[in-house]
C-alpha cells in the first residue's frame, strides 16, 4: 500500500552561490542512485557492507546495511512487488527477515560493537516497510516487528547513573551512547506508528538520556554525556526528541542545536560525513520552518555538487575512514534517505506541521 502523499514542495530561497540545483538535477541523481544500489544486490537479497551486522568485511551481505538500501528504495517510493524496483525491494526485506534470530534479535554474527546497531537498523526497516505493504508479507513483518521491539525495550539502560533510559553497542550492559540510542528511537517510533506497545514511560526516560547528552554551552550535543560535541550527535538528539511527542516539537533546546547545525562546516572529507548528512538531514526537517529553508540549500551542495554521484551512481566516501569501510552500498543509501527526507514517502519522514509562531532564525 503507498503511501500516497501530496509533495507540493516549495524551493527555500537563497543567494545564486548557495541556490539548491534544481529539483530535476535531486531527482535524476535519486534515481540513479537506486539502479547503483539494484546492480549491487546479492543474489541472496543481501548488500555488501563493512560492519554493522558484522558479518564479515570485503563483501559479505549485512543485514544493517541490506535495510538502508531497502529503505532508500522505500523513501524514494518503491514498495515491495510493484514497479521497476518492486522485486529487488521483496527480496531485500525478505532477506532482513531471515536474518533475525529466535529470540527476535538481528545481529548476525555476534561480537564487535554493531549489536544494537545493528538490531534498532533492521527493526526501524521492518517497522517502515509493514507501513508500506500489505497481504502476507505485511503481516509477517508487524510478527517479526513485535519481537524485535522486545528486545530494543530490554537492552534499554535501567541504571542508576547518567546513562539510564540509553541504548549502548550490546543488548546487555550498562553504558548508553547518543548515536545508538538514535535507532532505538526511530525504531521505537516507526513500532509505535504501526501500534505496536511502547510505554511512554520509556520513552521519557530515552529523553531524559538525550537531555543529559546536550552541552549547555554550545547547545551541541555529545556522543556520550561526557564525550565531546559532534555534529552528527547534534542532528541525532533533535531527530529522537523530536520523534518522541509533540511537546518536543521545536523545543528551545532542539533550536539552539539547530542553529550550532546550520554554522557548521560538514564536509564529505570528514570522518561520519554519511552518518551526519543522514541524521542532520531529517532533524532539520523535522524543525521544518526557517531551520529545513537555510539548511536544505547546504544539503544538496554537499550531495549534488561538492560530493555528488559518481559515473555509475554511487555516491563515494571523499575521506571518512568509515565511510569507506562501509563502502558504496551504506554510502548510496544513506545520501538517498538524506535527499528523500521531503518526499514523506517513509512514515518516519512524516512531521508535525502546526503554525508557528516564532522562528529561531531569521527568515
Amino acid at each position: 500500500m503507498r503511501l500516497l502523499l501530496t509533495l507540493g514542495l516549495v524551493f527555500a530561497l537563497a543567494a545564486p552561490a548557495s541556490a539548491a540545483p534544481p529539483r530535476e538535477l535531486m531527482d535524476e541523481a535519486i534515481d540513479r542512485g537506486l539502479i547503483h544500489l539494484r546492480n549491487q544486490q546479492g543474489t541472496d537479497g543481501s548488500w555488501p557492507g563493512g560492519g554493522f551486522g558484522m558479518m564479515g568485511f570485503g563483501g559479505a551481505g549485512d543485514p544493517a546495511i541490506s535495510s538502508l538500501a531497502v529503505m532508500a528504495f522505500l523513501s524514494a517510493g518503491h514498495v515491495p512487488g510493484e514497479g521497476k524496483h518492486g522485486a529487488a525491494v521483496e527480496k531485500g526485506i525478505k532477506y532482513v527477515m531471515g536474518q533475525q534470530q529466535r529470540d527476535g534479535l538481528f545481529a548476525a554474527g555476534g561480537g564487535g560493537n554493531a549489536e544494537m546497531y545493528c538490531h534498532g537498523i533492521c527493526t526501524l526497516m521492518l517497522a517502515e516497510a509493514a507501513g508500506m505493504t500489505d497481504g502476507k508479507l505485511a503481516d509477517e513483518l508487524r510478527k517479526r516487528l513485535e519481537a524485535a521491539v522486545t528486545c530494543v525495550l530490554a537492552g534499554q539502560r535501567n541504571v542508576n547513573s547518567p546513562d539510564n533510559g540509553g541504548w549502548r553497542y550490546h543488548l546487555k550492559g550498562f553504558d548508553a551512547d547518543l548515536s545508538v540510542t538514535g535507532w532505538q528511537l526511530m525504531a521505537l517510533r516507526g513500532a509505535r506508528n504501526l501500534g505496536c506497545d511502547v510505554p511512554a514511560d520509556r520513552i521519557k526516560r530515552a529523553v531524559d538520556y538525550i537531555k543529559r547528552c546536550q552541552d549547555p554551552f554550545s547547545g551541541g550535543f555529545r556522543y556520550t554525556v561526557s564525550a565531546p560535541v559532534t555534529i552528527p550527535c547534534t542532528g541525532t538528539a533533535i531527530l529522537g526528541m523530536e520523534l518522541c511527542g509533540k511537546e518536543y516539537h521545536r523545543a528551545p533546546e532542539l533550536l539552539r542545536a539547530g542553529k550550532l547545525i546550520l554554522s557548521s562546516n560538514l564536509n564529505p572529507a570528514q570522518q561520519h560525513f554519511f552518518y551526519g548528512i543522514y541524521y542532520t538531514s531529517q532533524g532539520m526537517f523535522q524543525l521544518g520552518g526557517n531551520e529545513w529553508k537555510a539548511y536544505r540549500p547546504k544539503l544538496h551542495d554537499l550531495l549534488l555538487r561538492q560530493n555528488g554521484p559518481r559515473a555509475d551512481g554511487s555516491w563515494q566516501s571523499g575521506g571518512g575512514h568509515d565511510d569507506r569501510q562501509q563502502g558504496s552500498s551504506y554510502c548510496t543509501a544513506m545520501a538517498i534517505l538524506a535527499l528523500t527526507v521531503e518526499y514523506r514517502y517513509l512514515p518516519i519522514y512524516q512531521r508535525f506541521e502546526e503554525p508557528i509562531e516564532k522562528d529561531a532564525i531569521d527568515p
